[in-house]
């Protein structure tokens, strides 16, 4: 199945070897392959441009922690299908939330693409393509390594929607590229082409269009043959420095915060986006009254005071 998106992506893939495991789920919104010492893991909701709704986010869960209790598997690759990896969490779900006072907490956990939070404990490389947006690029900062195509975007789009960053992005984008950098994107939910996101820090190659799921498994095998209990510890060590304070501790004070955000709000931005407000990354007209509004009535009390 692999091997159908690879067609583009590698001249030669003599060195995988021909045996190799498969595993999807019922519904295939996630698959799983793996090629001698390294798992493919892809988000298979390309009509949704990738983005994970409940159901995908366990099943991703679960792939994930799968690849970690294989012994035999010690690199994995996170992709989509389609054209884009992953445009962040299902605003259709989250829009149809019906009852918006009961149990909040658990509501909003539930929009959380990977709800462990974790710190992976092999090396992940993401394959980017396309749209890698909102909570899809706070998954590609879970990743080690992150190899970009050069048509590619990246950005925290759902902060012009009111949705908090809920999967480690305020933790993760600091460590990557800075604070000031991080605030930058944060703040403002601007997008960057593969070029910026380059000389940010933020993605470690830049790859040719349609090229990144190979590349990145290329990559991966370089890491695979390598002694990996050395590999293994010098990664964690390398984590260890770049988190001055205990990751378990960064992440809970970001879902705290997450917490404290009316959900009444977060849904009410989420049916925002799905009328067409604010899409394909557009930060103007995202309120009902917009700038020109808000102009005209100031011109208009100025001449009165005259």
């Amino acid at each position: 199945m692999i091997f159908k998106h690879l067609q583009r992506s590698v001249s030669t893939v003599n060195y995988i070897p021909r045996t190799m495991s498969t595993r999807t789920n019922e519904k295939n919104n996630i698959l799983v392959e793996r090629l001698g010492e390294v798992t493919t893991i892809g988000i298979n909701r390309p009509d949704k441009r990738n983005c994970i709704d409940h159901e995908t986010a366990e099943m991703l869960e679960n792939a994930i922690a799968d690849f970690e209790k294989d012994t035999d598997a010690h690199v994995g690759v996170l992709y989509g299908t389609g054209g884009n990896f992953c445009a962040g969490f299902d605003f259709d779900e989250i829009a149809n939330l019906e009852d918006l006072q009961k149990s909040t907490t658990d509501q909003k956990a539930q929009f959380s693409i990977l709800q462990s939070r974790k710190f992976l404990r092999k090396p992940m490389i993401a394959a980017l393509s396309g749209y890698a947006v909102a909570g899809g690029l706070e998954l590609a900062l879970l990743c080690d390594l992150r190899v970009m195509e050069e048509t590619a975007v990246v950005g925290l789009y759902a902060r012009r929607f009111g949705v908090p960053l809920v999967d480690g992005g305020t933790v993760r984008l600091p460590a990557v590229v800075g604070l000031s950098r991080a605030l930058d994107l944060i703040l403002t939910g601007k997008s960057l082409n593969a070029k910026e996101a380059f000389e940010w820090g933020l993605v470690n190659r830049i790859v040719a269009c349609g090229t990144s799921l190979g590349q990145a498994l290329q990559l991966a095998v370089c890491l695979a043959k390598f002694p990996q209990e050395c590999l293994s510890s010098d990664r964690d060590s390398a984590y260890n420095s770049a988190f001055s304070q205990v990751y378990a501790d960064l992440i809970k004070y970001e879902k705290d915060n997450a917490d404290n955000i009316s959900l009444k709000s977060i849904v009410e931005g989420a049916k925002k986006f799905i009328s067409g407000v604010g899409k394909h990354g557009k930060t103007y007209n995202l309120r009902e009254r917009d700038y020109l509004d808000w102009e005209k009535e100031y011109n208009q009390t100025a001449k009165c005071k005259l």
